[in-house]
């Protein structure tokens, strides 16, 4: 389903978009959705990425303390 709304560019990127448009052969709407769904996957992996670090930071502490478990055992192994 698509809807309908009013864009105002400014407009040197409104020029910009035209040029590309005319040497591309294709229509404003498919440049502009195809456009916005890059820049939509383009935030959607800032966000992920940030999400991660977030993530890895709550749990760096038990991280290491995983870490020097195993470290652990594995000099006892090696005795």
């Amino acid at each position: 389903m698509s809807k309908i709304l009013s864009l105002k560019l400014q407009e040197k990127v409104l020029q910009e978009s035209e040029a590309i448009l005319r040497r591309r052969k294709t229509s404003r709407n498919a440049y502009f959705n195809e456009a916005i769904h890059f820049y939509n996957q383009l935030w959607k992996r800032k966000l992920l990425k940030k999400a991660i670090a977030e993530g890895s930071a709550l749990v760096a502490a038990d991280s290491l303390e995983v870490l020097a478990v195993f470290e652990r055992l594995s000099d006892e192994f090696e005795r």
